[in-house]
C-alpha cells in the first residue's frame, strides 16, 4: 500500500472566505502514484471547514449570507464561548454545520467526482495561517 501525507497552509486575508483546493488535492494525488484509494482532506482548525460542492461564485456568496444568518458574528456577547475573551464562537458553529472534511474515492488515479463536484476550504476566522491535512492512501 502507498501513501502520502502533505499539509496546505491557507492565509484567508478576511474574516470568512472559501478557497478551492481541487487542484492541490489533485497534485497531491498524482504525486503519491496512487491509481485505486482514498483522499482525506481535513481542516486542521476548529474554525475552518473543508466540503465538496459547485465552484459557482453565487453558491459560495449565498453559503456567505446563509451562515452568517445561521450564526451572526455579531453581536459577540450572544455567545457564552466569547465571555473567555475569544470573539469566534460563531466560526465554531459555522464549523460544526459545514464539516471537518471530506473523502474523495481516486479511480484510475483521479478523483472519482460526480458532475460539478469540488474541494473547498471553508474559512470563518481567518487573518492567519491555517492547515489543512490531505492524505491519500492506496494502491
Amino acid at each position: 500500500m502507498k501513501s502520502r501525507t502533505e499539509h496546505l497552509t491557507l492565509d484567508v486575508p478576511a474574516r470568512r472566505g472559501f478557497v478551492n483546493l481541487t487542484r492541490e488535492v489533485e497534485r497531491i494525488v498524482r504525486e503519491s502514484g496512487v491509481r485505486e484509494g482514498l483522499v482525506l482532506v481535513n481542516a486542521m482548525h476548529i474554525t475552518a471547514s473543508v466540503f465538496i460542492n459547485d465552484n459557482e461564485r453565487g453558491l459560495h456568496h449565498d453559503y456567505d449570507v446563509w451562515l452568517e444568518r445561521l450564526a451572526p458574528h455579531a453581536p459577540t456577547d450572544q455567545y457564552r464561548h466569547n465571555d473567555t475573551g475569544e470573539d469566534n464562537a460563531d466560526a465554531h458553529l459555522k464549523r460544526q454545520v459545514m464539516g471537518r472534511e471530506v473523502v474523495v474515492a481516486i479511480t484510475n488515479g483521479k478523483l472519482d467526482f460526480g458532475p460539478w463536484e469540488q474541494i473547498f476550504y471553508g474559512e470563518f476566522d481567518g487573518r492567519r495561517k491555517k492547515r489543512v491535512l490531505v492524505k491519500v492512501i492506496g494502491e
